[in-house]
Order: C-alpha cells, then structure tokens, then sequence
C-alpha cells in the first residue's frame, strides 16, 4: 500500500469510527441536557493515587461561559488549583488531564465519566500534593514537539535528559540515571522491552499513546520495583477504558509535519459506551528521513513506525475491569553505523478496580501484562546480526484500606503484592551471544500509610521487599581468565522511606522525604558476554555483582496557584556499589577470545563502586499582567547533577546543567512562546571520556484553539499550530549519548500540527 493510500485510510477510518459514534450518541440521552454548546468547563484537578489514574468522585463542576477572563497580578492563573487530597487516598496523587465535562450526580468513584483539569497549554503544572518530585507532559505538549519518541518532550524539563542514541530509540534519563534505574511504563505495566539492555533498543510506546506522561521520583517508586530506583516514567491513557464518555461519544484525528526530516505523523483514537460497556480503538503512522544537522544530513536516522490497540471494559458503579491488546512495530536505522533496527511487540493490558467500601476495605485495584517483543539488528546487506526477544509477564494487586483515626490523627493507606516473569535473549549470528537466555523472576510486597497530623502536616512510611531470582550463562571472571558458565543469583533487596509535606503560607508547600533502596543487578548487567552490533561494542557483565544501595535525603519547594507557580527540588543521594558500563580501552572482534587482538568493537565492562549524586531541579513561571484577551508572563528553569565516585572520579555521561527561560502569552484561543534553553560546557568526564561543547536551544511556539460548535452541532475543537525548534541552528552534542563524538544532534527544525477532538 503506497504512503498516500495509507494515510487515507487512516483518515477515513477515523471518521467512520467518530460518524458511527455520534450517529450511536443521538440515541443516548446525554448526561447533562442542560450544558449549552458555547459554555466552557473549567473543572478542580481530579487527583489519582499513584502514576496509574485512581480517580476522585466528581465534585460539582464551575462553568465558565465564554472565554477565560484575563488574569492579573494578583489573580490566580486560569489552572484550578488541585484538591485537597482525601484521607480515603493512596500517598502520591497526580494530576489527571482529560477532557471537562458538566456536573453530574455524586455517585461511587468510577462508573461514569470523569473529570480532568482543564490544561491551558504552556500552563506550569505543579503537583504541590504529593510528597515527591513529579514532572507532568500533557499530550498537547506532546503533539507539538518534534520527535518519535515521548522522550523528546520530556528531555528539556528539570531533572530530566535523553540517551539520543537514535532517532527512534532514547530512552529517558532521570537525575543522571538511566537504563536499569528508570522504568518506563504504560498504565502501570512495564514496557516489557529491551530498551534497558542497551541505549539503541527502543522504547514501543509512540507519544501519539499518550493522553500525559508523568516522570515520578522518590518512595512512590516502592510500588514498581528495584529497577525503578530512579524513577518512573509513566505514560497514561485510555486505551483500557475506566470511564465512559460523557456524551456516549469522543474522538480525535491528529497530524503533523516536521521540516528537518519531512517527517510526517498522524493518528487517530475513538471511544464509545453505553449501558456499561465501553470500547476504544487508535491506531498511529509516522515516518521520517535522515534529519538535517547544521554540518548536513545525519546518515541513518530514518524511522517508520506504527500500531493501534483495541480495549473495552465493563464500567458499574463500584468499579471497572477491562482489557486492551496493543501492538507496536518500527523500522529505523543507528547513526554512525549502518545497522538499521527492525522491531515487533504485542502486549495484552488488564486492570480493574472495585470499590468494596465495607469490611475495612476502600478499595481493591489490579494491573496485569503479558508481553512477546523481539528485534533484529540488520545490516545493509539484510543480513541478521542480532536479535533480541523479551517475553514477560507482570502482575500486581493493591488494597486500599478505609481510614481510620488514631490519637495522632487520620491514618490511611494502601498495601500490595507484585510478581513478574522475564525471560530475555540476545543472540549474535556473526560471534558470541551478547545474551545466552536469562530468567528472571520477582515477587515483592509492598506497603503504604499515611498519618494527617493536623490540617497542615502530613507524614508518609513506605516500605518494599522483594525476592529476585536470576539465571544465566556469564563469564566468570570479566577481567581476567575467560570462563563461561551457567550461574543461579538470589537477591532480596529491602527498601523503605520517610517523608513529610507541609503547607506553609502564601500556598508554599514543603516537602522533606528520606529514602533507603536496594536494587538487585538485572540479568544484561550480570550476564552480558559477547558482540552487539548496532552498538559497535562488546559488552561483559558481572555474575559477581552484589546488591546496589542507595541512601537519599531531599528538600522540595512548590506553589502550583497565583501568578507566581514554581516546583524545586534539592537532592542528595549516596550510592554504595553503584552499577556503570565502563569504557575499558580495550578492542574487540566478534567473540571474547579476539578482546585486545582484534579492533572492531570497543569493550564495554559492567563494573561496581560507591558513587554520589546531588543536584537542583527549578520550575517556575511568573504571569506579569492582563493584556488583550490574556495574560502574559515568563518563565524560568535551572537544572544540575553532579556524580562522582569515592575517590573524587567522574561517573560517565552525566547530562550538563542548564539554564533557561522564555516569554508567553495565552488566553482562550491563542498560545504564544519564544524561549532558550542553554546547556553548558561538560567538562567533568569519566575515564576513556570526553569534554562536551554547550549549546543553546532556541524555540519558538504559536497555535490557536477552538470549537466548531456551531458548524457540526456538536462539541468538536480544533487546534492548529506551528513551533520551531533550535532556531539558531547550533550544533548540539548530547553528553549523555555514547554517540555524541560522533553524532549531531538535528538541527533548526520546524513542525506543523493539528488536531480535531470530538467531546
């Protein structure tokens, strides 16, 4: 099917999803007659109870007829300032962002449509009620950059970078940490890929598959496991539906085009339900070239990717359970070398909820994946030199208990078990495995429990414990004699935190958390014996390897109301037998005898020892005054992390501090942005490394919002807009990336995009 003909029918088979919808709608009695076509909803944030969405009851909603009044100095800015959480709630709420809607009757939690906050795009969304640093994409955001990964978004936020390894494959690096320490996710189950393995391994989750992403730090990663002891990176959508739509009926077609790549992207998702039942479909198709660079064109940069999934779930009024398949698929290509990657992954979701309110109970939730993902590195010829596969399955079930009041306060809380299954591969055709079959599997417990100590402070333990279980064929001593066997490992990592919130004056609130967290070293790292192609390198694990510790203490700052929003963090973490790849000099052929005979690939050794970690992450924004329609303001980050290994050594690839700012205007309908963002020079490098030039980013943003109400007779909105990125052309050599000697980053890029929404 040519390109054209594809698109086509990715457009008409939209329509036809929304058209049989409405046609399904105007049977359904709506679920408020009273809401007029030209009113505006501007609902409270729903609060969520963990990066996987828990949603509130609806409390009465605020309609706003017309367009949002200016907002001046001392005025709030057009974002409702979020909840308070209730003492029902599991700690770490988020923010939920969906469509509005209008009031209903208060009824049980879930079983009709919820509520989101109303996201003024360029908004600075602030989570000031949860007790660690969480950083929120929305997918407006999300649709506007240019990128084929939800990495791209989120590499210019605070405390947050990318692996750019390729343009199809970077993963995100959370506070210098990246791989086996940041998990990425898709509605609470694991991507189950092999992006961690290695930076060229992409992530198969397409932004198009996000409605917000939501990168979490500190105990609320208790929940997912040891690998998370960075973060979490959460993406969230409805794709297993929890809800139904307010009017039977939603939809939107989105599309893009970016200058620097003729990339072209478009997508589509639609849900409808009725009489309990609710069914949801999208589908994505992107493609792009080599990307431009100021010194030419980037060889093997292409992408060309696409996927769908079909969900449905059966909503009551105490609770939902549903199911969605999802299928993910991308070709594209590993700059500086002449590999190109060829990857398929299925994935079946299931999650549900019941709210038992009885018998002690609040609330039972599950979340259940099973996955089969495999790639093929190929040369130009079309010759397989390596292929990768992951089957895993992963599970976990949580009780949310009722509250109850002590002498001290309020407590309530949350409890929960989690098993996963992994058995991954890595298999060379032209020398030694990378990876020979290695099992793992996982069983942990987990608690949560919160104390409402008075109306302005609230205190939070968690705690976890897991038992991992790993095995493989490794190399017994990496550095010395090359002895290969089959090896059995057992780990019980105990992790546990501390944390308080505080609400001080002028809507500042504090937050102070300490936490102690074990990982158990992952099969690559133990494991890992022989030649990858796309990387170029010859990886050698450790079966040696022991538990890595890390002691965290820090300090936040937020304000997510009035004319002056900020969110800042401060931190300080000591790592006892931290986990690197290391560079070791030496060169290497296709099999572990030819290491320092041969000069194909460089040898890349797992290595362990005690290392710290302290940085800053600053947000804010600023509204200066009303002017025409809006407002207009300006905003600012800073950001830094610096690691270093007992004995004063850089650790590796550590992301460069940065500082940046820009000036805006928003009102109803129209967004304006113009900012920098400037990385300085990367001078503090590990062994076998080298200094990395700064750079400054320069972009610039302008759509436009709003409703065709009176042309289709029904809630439909549309958004049309153009942003450019790297305006001035400079030449960006990422320092986190392994490739960045020998890889540019694109260069001055602009991208169109729009979207229709059918409510």
């Amino acid at each position: 099917m040519s390109k054209p003909t594809l698109y086509l029918a990715f457009t008409l088979t939209a329509l036809l999803v929304v058209t049989a919808g409405w046609q399904a709608r105007s049977q359904t009695a709506p679920v408020n007659n009273t809401q007029k076509a030209d009113e505006t909803i501007v609902l409270p944030t729903v609060e969520v109870t963990s990066p996987s969405p828990i949603t509130k009851p609806n409390p009465a909603a605020q309609i706003v007829k017309d367009k949002p009044q200016p907002v001046a100095n001392d005025e709030p800015a057009p974002v409702p300032k979020p909840k308070k959480k209730s003492a029902s709630a599991v700690p770490e709420p988020q923010p939920v962002v969906k469509q509005a809607q209008a009031p209903k009757p208060v009824q049980s939690d879930i079983g009709a449509a919820q509520p989101e906050t109303v996201s003024v795009p360029g908004t600075l969304l602030v989570v000031d009620d949860a007790f660690v640093a969480v950083t929120v994409t929305t997918a407006r955001e999300l649709e506007a950059t240019q990128g084929q990964t939800i990495t791209n978004t989120l590499a210019q936020k605070p405390g947050i970078s990318a692996s750019t390894f390729a343009a199809g494959a970077s993963r995100p690096i959370v506070r210098g940490l990246d791989n086996n320490r940041v998990r990425v996710q898709e509605d609470g189950i694991g991507s189950h890929d092999v992006s961690a393995l290695s930076e060229d391994h992409a992530v198969p989750i397409d932004p198009y598959a996000a409605d917000r992403v939501e990168v979490v730090r500190g105990p609320a990663t208790l929940r997912y496991g040891s690998q998370a002891i960075g973060g979490v990176v959460s993406v969230e959508n409805e794709r297993i539906p929890t809800f139904a739509p307010p009017n039977g009926i939603s939809g939107q077609i989105a599309d893009g085009y970016s200058s620097i790549d003729d990339g072209r992207d478009g997508a589509f998702k639609a849900t409808a339900g009725v009489n309990g039942i609710v069914v949801h479909a999208d589908a994505f198709k992107r493609q792009s070239e080599d990307y431009g660079t100021p010194l030419g064109r980037q060889a093997n940069t292409f992408v060309d990717s696409e996927g769908f999934s079909v969900g449905s779930s059966l909503v009551g009024n105490d609770g939902f359970a549903g199911a969605a398949f999802v299928h993910f698929e991308s070709l594209y290509g590993i700059p500086g070398e002449l590999t190109r990657i060829d990857m398929n992954q299925d994935k079946i979701l299931s999650k549900g909820e019941w709210r038992v309110h009885s018998s002690g109970i609040d609330a039972i939730r599950f979340w259940f994946g099973a996955t089969d993902y495999a790639h093929n590195e190929v040369s130009p010829e079309g010759d397989i030199g390596s292929r990768f596969t992951n089957k895993e399955q992963e599970g976990r079930v949580e009780i949310q208990h009722l509250p109850f009041l002590t002498s001290f306060g309020e407590v309530s809380g949350a409890a929960g078990v989690q098993i996963d299954h992994r058995k991954v591969t890595g298999l060379s055709f032209g020398g030694d495995n990378l990876l020979e079959p290695a099992t793992s599997n996982v069983a942990a417990g987990f608690w949560f429990e919160e104390l409402q100590v008075s109306k302005p402070l609230r205190l939070q333990a968690a705690t976890r414990v897991e038992k991992t279980d790993i095995s493989g064929v490794g190399i017994e001593d990496p550095l010395g004699a090359a002895l290969v066997m089959p090896r059995d490992r057992s780990f019980t990592p105990v992790s546990g935190s501390l944390g308080a919130l505080y609400e001080l004056p002028m809507g500042v609130v504090a937050r102070l958390t300490g936490q102690y967290v074990e990982r158990a070293p992952d099969a690559p790292e133990l494991f890992s014996k022989g030649a990858h192609d796309a990387t170029a390198t010859f990886e050698i694990g450790n079966p040696e390897l022991t538990k890595e510790k890390a002691s965290t203490i820090e300090l936040g700052l937020k304000r997510a109301n009035g004319a002056f929003r900020f969110d800042t963090s401060a931190y300080y973490t000591h790592y006892k037998g931290f986990i690197y790849k290391q560079l070791s000099g030496v060169l290497c052929g296709g099999t572990l005898a030819s290491c320092g005979v041969e000069e194909e690939l460089k040898q890349l050794v797992f290595q362990q020892r005690d290392a710290t970690f302290y940085g800053v992450e600053i947000a804010a924004q600023y509204d200066v005054a009303p002017v025409w329609n809006g407002v207009w303001g300006f905003d600012g980050q800073y950001d830094f992390v610096h690691a270093e290994f007992d004995g004063g050594e850089n650790v590796p690839r550590i992301p460069p501090q940065r500082l940046g700012g820009g000036l805006y205007y928003r009102d109803g309908n129209w967004f304006a942005r113009t900012g920098v963002l400037h990385a300085f020079n990367q001078n503090r490098t590990g062994a076998n490394e080298t200094p990395t030039f700064g750079y400054t980013l320069v972009s610039a943003e302008l759509s436009y919002t709003d409703k065709l109400n009176g042309y289709t007779g029904a809630a439909t909105e549309y958004t049309i807009g153009i942003k450019g990125e790297n305006l001035a052309d400079d030449e960006v050599r990422n320092h986190s990336s392994f490739k960045k000697d020998e890889v540019l980053q694109p260069g001055a890029s602009v991208r169109v995009f729009g979207s229709l929404k059918l409510n």
